[in-house]
């Protein structure tokens, strides 16, 4: 496949601002651009990479501003959708209900039928622009509506197999054929529609939550972190402040959920863990790996704390725990 580049080296460093416009006027999607390098203006385009019924498209810019108004879409409108992907730089973003700063890895839905500002002045920004038809999106406009002008991130999962995806086609396009377009296209559709499935239904999980009473929402946080923290049992780092980091909310606010159970975050935490490594040391399977391996297993670092909380606990201590349940258990 082909990838056409338009490199502005060769023209004087006058001049080059004013040709990378003429070379935006070309395009169906007009816009007013403006620059504090327009004296010395260094950009490139690599685009034209086709997918199918999609087309790739990489560019490096210093500072810019990229201005698409209601006028502009009035002069010309090819109905698009463009999932945005920065590579290096930052880029402050306005359009569609949304105004945000879009950063290294992350992927931004954009619409040419509506009004667009982006404005990057903290250095140069590399990025990718995937341009899809709408046709090949299998969700209500309303809903990618509610997508547009968000940051999606491109650093893992779904976003992070797509943005892995695109950087390496761009980067290998010269080693594919034009019959390979057809299937890298379909992979590329499919890794998007996977993603914005996800921020959708991310999306509705969070609207029908805000439609619950209080109390209900409560509950359904105090849920949501018992079970993170039944996850993580292992991890000797499982403490309230990672809890409480983890799920976005103060330290006070995760320990008033606990107390209106009746016990503290870390009171629950380790009566959780107590409980495993009962389960475990009543397991015959497990009847030769040492308790102090069970102990670690479950969060416990010092075997003599943990032989302190299991007598506290259940009365008698760990070894003499197992002893009967084995023995029961045969």
């Amino acid at each position: 496949m082909i990838a056409m580049g338009f490199p502005l080296d060769d023209i004087p460093p006058a001049e080059r601002f004013a040709a990378w416009r003429a070379l935006c006027e070309l395009t169906p999607i007009p816009m007013e651009l403006r620059s504090d390098h327009e004296h010395d203006f260094r950009a490139t385009v690599r685009g034209g990479v086709p997918l199918g019924e999609l087309t790739l498209t990489h560019t490096s810019v210093p500072s810019l501003r990229n201005e698409r108004t209601a006028a502009h879409i009035r002069r010309s409108d090819p109905e698009l959708y463009h999932l945005r992907l920065t590579l290096r730089g930052e880029t402050d973003v306005r359009h569609g209900d949304a105004e945000t700063t879009l950063g290294a890895r992350q992927f931004m839905l954009t619409s040419t039928s509506e009004p667009y500002l982006a404005v990057c002045e903290r250095g140069r920004v590399d990025g990718m622009t995937l341009a899809v038809r709408p046709s090949l999106l299998p969700f209500p406009a309303a809903d990618l509506h509610r997508l547009l002008g968000r940051r999606l991130s491109g650093q893992s999962g779904i976003g992070g197999m797509l943005a892995d995806f695109l950087t390496r086609l761009l980067a290998d396009s010269d080693r594919y054929r034009p019959a390979d377009a057809p299937r890298l296209g379909t992979v590329a559709v499919d890794l998007l529609h996977a993603l914005l499935a996800h921020e959708l239904d991310a999306g509705a999980e969070a609207r029908a939550e805000r439609r619950l009473t209080p109390e209900s929402r409560r509950r359904a946080l105090l849920l949501r972190v018992q079970e993170f923290a039944r996850q993580n049992l292992h991890h000797p780092g499982l403490t309230p402040a990672s809890i409480a980091a983890t799920h976005h909310i103060s330290l006070r606010y995760l320990y008033r959920l606990f107390e209106d159970q009746g016990h503290t975050v870390s009171a629950w935490i380790r009566a959780q863990r107590l409980e495993r490594c009962r389960r475990d040391l009543a397991d015959p399977a497990l009847g030769d790996t040492p308790i102090h391996a069970i102990a670690a297993r479950w969060g416990f670092r010092h075997a003599a704390d943990f032989s302190r909380a299991f007598r506290s606990a259940y009365g008698v201590p760990p070894r003499d725990f197992r002893q009967v349940a084995l023995r029961t258990n045969r």
